[in-house]
């Protein structure tokens, strides 16, 4: 069973590192439904130990210049506080007989935004650089502590939620979105698992054993983000965490048919597949992330000052992959 969870840290590590998200998403409902580990305990356990592992990965990010760093802080402004506040509605509440619904519908939020972002939000108007305006910062303020308040309860969306924030508020590219978001989730998860441990909520041992997996796992995707392309991953990611979320509520008693538990994942694979073979053979086709036009003359939200010649040369319309 040790090395089983060493394998699960492994891989949950990899996609941590390459798309910023899945961490408490799919650590969580793996804790409770395959190893048997109560909910409160699985959900401070996933904190401590994602803690340690985005910190790993955010500081992997930082050296390879994809951390919006003012972005993060404004962030962690606002969703420090809302993780305090989290863990306490958790404890005060009693909150224990419904944390499996709870997290359930954390999860089935999280798969469906990530089926969004991969099908639909992908692309237009993404930025390398973002000038803050007062705005900006006021909308990462509350995107923080309503993320930070989910995640003190349930320890799913702080990489996920941010992510879509990101994309839809800020609009920053795919690099600046995985490395401002594992950043972010690094000061935040800390803060959260200080709570819980406090609460008594976490099994250290349990925590180091999935950080031997982890660790190495994050390392290697933060190095792969850069370079791996996500057309296929964050659908097959969306996939599992709403598949995850059916069968945690089928754990917390609600009775789902089995043919709708297989059928349902079958038809968002078909779904994911014909979408994204669609969008691959439509007008100016280009890879995740790239499908913006060469001009950047009105830059988004106003900031026109922040499209720089620089910037407009790392979005070339394709067809040279060299840039990484």
């Amino acid at each position: 069973m040790d090395l089983l969870l060493i394998l699960f840290g492994f891989g949950v590590g990899v996609l941590v590192g390459t798309t910023g998200m899945g961490g408490g998403s799919l650590m969580t409902p793996l804790l409770i439904l395959l190893f048997g580990i109560k909910p409160v305990v699985a959900v401070g356990t996933d904190l401590a130990y994602a803690a340690i592992t985005k910190t790993v990965g955010g500081w992997r990010h930082l050296r390879q210049g994809t951390v919006d760093t003012p972005l993060s802080l404004w962030l962690a402004a606002g969703s420090c506080p809302g993780a305090l506040l989290g863990v306490a509605i958790l404890e005060w509440l009693d909150l224990t007989d419904i944390l499996l619904v709870l997290v359930a519908a954390s999860l089935l939020l999280t798969g469906a935004l990530v089926l969004l972002r991969a099908l639909v939000w992908a692309g237009a108007g993404e930025r390398d650089y973002l000038k803050l305006t007062r705005k900006h910062k006021i909308v990462a303020v509350v995107l923080g502590f309503t993320v930070g308040v989910c995640l003190g309860i349930t320890s799913a969306g702080s990489g996920t939620l941010i992510a879509i924030g990101l994309i839809l508020a800020f609009r920053l590219s795919p690099r600046r979105v995985v490395g401002t978001d594992v950043a972010h989730a690094a000061l935040l998860l800390w803060v959260a698992a200080f709570a819980h441990i406090i609460g008594g909520n976490v099994d250290f041992a349990l925590a180091g054993t999935i950080l031997i997996g982890s660790i190495p796992g994050v390392w290697v995707g933060s190095s792969l983000a850069t370079r791996l392309p996500e057309r296929g991953l964050r659908p097959a990611l969306g996939i599992v965490l709403l598949s995850s979320g059916m069968a945690l509520l089928g754990k917390a008693g609600l009775e789902i048919p089995a043919p709708v538990l297989i059928a349902v994942p079958l038809v968002l694979v078909a779904v994911s597949f014909l979408a994204l073979r669609n969008r691959s053979h439509g007008p100016g086709d280009s890879r995740p992330g790239q499908q913006h036009p060469p001009p950047v003359t009105g830059a988004v939200d106003g900031s026109g000052a922040g499209a720089s010649p620089s910037h407009s040369s790392t979005h070339k319309p394709q067809p040279a992959p060299a840039e990484v």
